[in-house]
């Protein structure tokens, strides 16, 4: 079984994929967490360290290259792993750049995201963007615009995917908020709740 999360920046993606990845662990299930990032951080800290801007183009073509062979990998790994695999970001996550950005969604990532194995659930952490921006602040490591944020969450709510998400509240509490994580997949089939009932969790 495969689990994404998708979110804006600062909605607490690593943090709620490790929780619900100890979560099960700690019911007595099997999961594993692996995460597909595209060094989109790490390019907008050198960017403002060197005072230059990527076009748009060309960052989102660096990304895809990195997020498509991340995406690639992790499934790969899925595919070997007898258990819930939550996998932090996919390739939503680009398309939702792509459109913040006002580039097109391209053919390759829409087929890519149709020809891989269907996660069971795609779990959507919703923030409010002064909050991300808030959270982003105080972590100190990167920075983010309020307008990039909005304009962001608004893209992932204009994604033709976007209606089959289930949406969580990014700003409960961490316990709270991996309730609502496990309540949401515990009721797909083969979910880690039948796993804790002994049934047999299979990807």
């Amino acid at each position: 079984m495969i689990i994404v999360l998708t979110g804006i920046d600062g909605s607490g993606k690593s943090t709620a994929a490790r929780a619900l990845v100890q979560a099960v662990r700690a019911r007595g299930g099997k999961a594993m967490l692996l995460s597909n990032h595209a060094g989109r951080r790490t390019m907008s800290v050198l960017a403002a360290r060197w005072g230059v801007q990527l076009p748009a183009r060309a960052a989102d073509a660096a990304e895809t290259v990195l997020r498509v062979a991340n995406v690639l990998v992790s499934h790969l790994r899925a595919r070997r792993f007898d258990g819930m695999v939550v996998i932090d970001r996919h390739l939503h996550c680009q398309l939702a750049l792509r459109s913040m950005k006002g580039l097109p969604r391209g053919r390759f990532l829409p087929w890519l995201l149709a020809a891989l194995p269907q996660p069971a659930a795609v779990v959507h952490l919703d923030l409010e963007p002064a909050e991300a921006h808030r959270r982003i602040t105080a972590r100190g490591t990167d920075s983010e615009t309020l307008a990039d944020l909005s304009a962001f969450r608004d893209a992932y709510a204009g994604l033709p995917e976007f209606g089959g998400f289930i949406r969580v509240d990014a700003s409960l509490p961490a316990a709270e908020l991996v309730q609502r994580m496990l309540q949401a997949v515990d009721t797909l089939p083969g979910g880690p709740g039948e796993s804790a009932e002994g049934a047999a969790v299979t990807n």
